[in-house]
C-alpha cells in the first residue's frame, strides 16, 4: 500500500494531537502499520509524515483555493468559492487548521518556513483579486491578511467553544467583507 493512502489518517492524527502528541504508537495504531512499516514508508519518521501531509494540503490549496481565486469571474463569486472550499476542508469549522497547530511546540522550528509560504501565497492570491478589482496593493494585502485572521481566528474560537457557529458565520460574511467599498 503506497504511503499516500495514509495521508488522511495522518492529517486527522496531527490535527487532533499536534506534532508532539501524535506519538509513533498512536500513528501505528491509527494507520495499522507497525513501527518498522512506518519507517519503511517514512524513513525520516514523523517529520517526513508531516511533510507528506503538508504536500497534500499544499496541493489541495493550489487546486481548490488559489485556482479559485485566479479563475475568471467577479471577485465576490471567487471569494465565495474560496469560502465554500474552506468550509469543506475544515468540515464546517469542526476541524482545526493543521498549519496553525504546526506553529506550536517543537514543530514550529521544523515547519515554520513551510507554513509561512502557504500563508503568503494565500494572502497574495486574495490581494491579487482585490487589486484587479481596483484596490491599491497595500490595502489589498492588508485585507488578505485580515481574511486569514478572520478564518484562523474563527477556527480557534470554534474549537475553544466546541461550537462551529462562529466559523460558519465568519466564512459566510467574509466574501462581502473582502469586497466592501469596491465598485463591482
Amino acid at each position: 500500500m503506497p504511503k499516500e493512502t495514509h495521508i488522511p489518517c495522518l492529517l486527522r492524527l496531527f490535527r487532533q494531537y499536534g506534532y508532539d502528541g501524535a506519538t509513533l504508537a498512536k500513528i501505528s495504531e491509527a494507520t495499522g502499520l507497525g513501527k518498522a512499516s512506518l519507517y519503511h514508508h517514512f524513513p525520516r519518521g514523523k517529520d517526513e509524515m508531516v511533510e507528506a501531509v503538508l504536500d497534500a494540503l499544499e496541493g489541495w490549496m493550489n487546486q481548490n483555493i488559489l485556482q479559485a481565486l485566479k479563475a475568471s469571474g467577479d471577485p465576490l463569486s471567487r471569494f465565495e468559492q474560496m469560502c465554500d472550499r474552506l468550509s469543506e476542508v475544515y468540515e464546517e469549522g469542526t476541524q482545526p487548521c493543521l498549519s496553525a497547530i504546526l506553529l506550536l511546540g517543537s514543530a514550529r522550528d521544523i515547519f515554520h518556513d513551510r507554513v509561512k509560504v502557504l500563508y503568503r501565497a494565500w494572502i497574495e492570491a486574495i490581494a491579487e483579486v482585490l487589486v484587479t478589482a481596483g484596490l491599491d496593493h497595500t490595502a489589498a494585502t492588508q485585507r488578505g491578511e485580515d481574511a486569514v485572521i478572520t478564518i484562523q481566528g474563527s477556527l480557534i474560537l470554534s474549537q475553544g467553544l466546541n461550537d462551529s457557529v462562529s466559523f460558519q458565520r465568519a466564512i459566510k460574511q467574509l466574501p462581502q467583507q473582502l469586497c466592501r467599498d469596491l465598485n463591482l
